[in-house]
């Protein structure tokens, strides 16, 4: 690694430390202007509780990436971080200004109109470019937002489809998932009657994932962003 590098957590209140993400490697430089998107499985960044073991699909899950930041830089450039791609590294340098979003509420909702007043109306567009773009996104955790300018700017691609492509099962995407979210969201399949090994609509993989960040946003908004995708 690279000596202007270190590894990025987010300190959450009453776990500490915790890995800012479960498939990459998460790097941000010493004065916090550089986020690195590092496709490689670290064992000492994930700590021993790596999710995406196989090469194959760690690959798959950079060219998602780079495909969707493209897609977007085409259409709304304005809507994520500037960045540039080391396709031998594997290396998404992404250009920030400080911390994460929820890295800068103390990794708590109710601090979120503090850090930016606007927050809400900037993440419903950055929802509506998705409707628009005919995608679909589900790695939505605050986490993956940066204010610059005082403008949100989201990341994490990787978990991204586009309507046209083949539907997928929860099952093949539970890496993507944590622990913790996961015990939120077999509950709301269940009631949504969603089988994890049956290819779901990407309309109602949208509304499931909505449904199972309830805990890390207002309800209101969670309602809002469901209308987009209705």
């Amino acid at each position: 690694m690279n000596d202007e590098f270190d590894y990025y957590y987010n300190n959450v209140p009453g776990k500490g430390l915790c890995r800012n993400n479960l498939i990459y490697t998460s790097l941000i430089n010493k004065n916090k202007t550089q986020f690195v998107q590092w496709y490689y499985n670290d064992t000492d960044y994930h700590k021993g509780k790596n999710e995406v073991v196989n090469p194959y699909l760690m690959r798959e899950k950079f060219d998602r990436e780079v495909h969707f930041l493209t897609l977007m830089k085409e259409s709304y450039p304005h809507l994520i971080p500037t960045y540039n791609v080391d396709v031998l590294e594997r290396k998404i340098h992404l250009d920030i200004d400080g911390d994460d979003f929820w890295e800068q509420a103390g990794c708590l909702e109710k601090n979120y109109d503090s850090v930016l007043p606007n927050w809400q109306d900037q993440m419903l567009e950055i929802f509506q470019a998705y409707k628009d773009l005919g995608i679909y996104k589900y790695s939505i955790h605050p986490s993956s937002y940066f204010i610059v300018d005082g403008k949100l700017k989201s990341i994490n691609y990787f978990f991204t489809y586009d309507k046209t492509e083949p539907n997928i099962t929860v099952s093949s995407v539970l890496s993507h998932i944590s622990e913790d979210r996961r015990k939120e969201l077999f509950p709301i399949l269940e009631s949504m009657g969603i089988d994890v090994d049956v290819p779901a609509e990407f309309k109602d993989l949208q509304m499931l994932a909505l449904d199972s960040f309830s805990n890390n946003y207002p309800k209101d908004f969670i309602e809002k962003a469901k209308e987009i995708f209705r």
